[in-house]
């Protein structure tokens, strides 16, 4: 730990580009982490706030929600045996405000369940983000393909779907106006997923993500970015550690002439990587949150503490490693070939 600290302190500025490097390459996959979590959030709040369980859809429908129809029989047996199950539908739309401006929604309507929001005929709950739109509660909406009219009965907080806010209407009114009788999917809350009906298919919460037009892709192009920063940091780590042994190899072989052991010298590049990860993190980590806070209220930036502590541990696991690597070479030192060589 002293050779370690001494050796931070006689090389300040090498140590401090290392670190300056680890803290922007973390602060980029910090930021990135939070615009892929908040573009899933914007992408399917509605799907991602439900709890643990099977999605069922039409096998026909081949994966794609929008043209699964559930048979009213089969329907009407999987809510009598579950307790807990919702049938529902999901649809892009729009509603007409009261200038008759457009305004794009995503329609939900479900059988009768405490997992989404039921309202009576007429009446439409809407994502809160529309308020930004002037809307407000008492307005009166239309909607082409609907006689009638909608009267906003409320708001709710973050409930958005395929990157439109949510409109919760009456069963009966989604039937009117997209002409169907039946419902697209059903969803039964719980972990057991060994239930099987005919003609259906069952979908984990993730599996039923990846059927969203869009979600997959968008997901794994972020996921990817931040990814391969995370691996160029160990990179970093490795090249750095690498080069700085390559010019200690006289030192090391006086240490292990005089009985250093290789483990100790070892533990010194892991002290000198903690060291440097760890201030570097705290710094990344405050300014990813201040930038949380800060973030314009239309950007879909969501950086939680669980996202944060999960890639910090990763930071960690991929610096000791690099560093590790990069210190392979240190059992290969014979003392005394080391000493000739002399100390670069």
């Amino acid at each position: 730990m002293n050779i370690a600290w001494k050796e931070i302190k006689k090389n300040k500025v090498r140590f401090l580009i290392l670190g300056s490097i680890v803290f922007l390459v973390s602060l980029l996959t910090f930021i990135i982490s939070g615009l892929a979590n908040g573009l899933s959030q914007d992408n399917a709040a509605l799907i991602k706030d439900l709890p643990k369980g099977q999605f069922y859809m039409n096998k026909d429908a081949e994966e794609t929600y929008n043209l699964s129809k559930i048979d009213s029989d089969i329907q009407k047996e999987i809510l009598n045996k579950q307790k807990d199950a919702v049938a529902f539908s999901i649809q892009m739309g729009f509603l007409n405000d009261k200038d008759d401006k457009q305004q794009g929604v995503a329609f939900v309507t479900s059988s009768d369940s405490k997992l989404f929001k039921n309202v009576k005929q007429g009446e439409v709950i809407l994502d809160s983000s529309l308020k930004d739109k002037g809307i407000k509660v008492g307005d009166t909406l239309t909607n082409n393909q609907f006689s009638g009219e909608f009267i906003v009965k409320d708001f709710v907080d973050q409930k958005k779907y395929s990157h439109s806010p949510v409109a919760y209407i009456n069963m009966e009114n989604y039937k009117e106006i997209f002409r169907v009788k039946e419902m697209q999917l059903v969803f039964i809350p719980g972990e057991d997923s060994s239930k099987e009906f005919t003609g259906l298919q069952s979908f984990s919460n993730e599996d039923f993500l990846n059927t969203i037009p869009s979600y997959n892709a968008e997901q794994m192009s972020l996921n990817m970015i931040v990814w391969f920063l995370v691996i160029i940091s160990g990179m970093l780590f490795a090249i750095f550690f690498y080069m700085m042994n390559v010019q200690k190899i006289g030192l090391y072989g006086i240490l292990k002439a005089i009985g250093i052991k290789t483990s100790k010298l070892f533990k010194m590049i892991w002290t000198q990587m903690l060291f440097i990860t760890i201030i570097a993190l705290i710094i990344s980590i405050s300014l990813s949150q201040v930038f949380n806070m800060i973030a314009p209220e239309g950007m879909p930036f969501h950086l939680t503490f669980k996202i944060t502590a999960q890639l910090s541990i990763v930071f960690l696991i991929i610096g000791f490693i690099g560093a590790t690597l990069s210190g392979i070479q240190i059992k290969k030192i014979e003392p005394l070939q080391a000493i000739q060589q002399g100390e670069a």
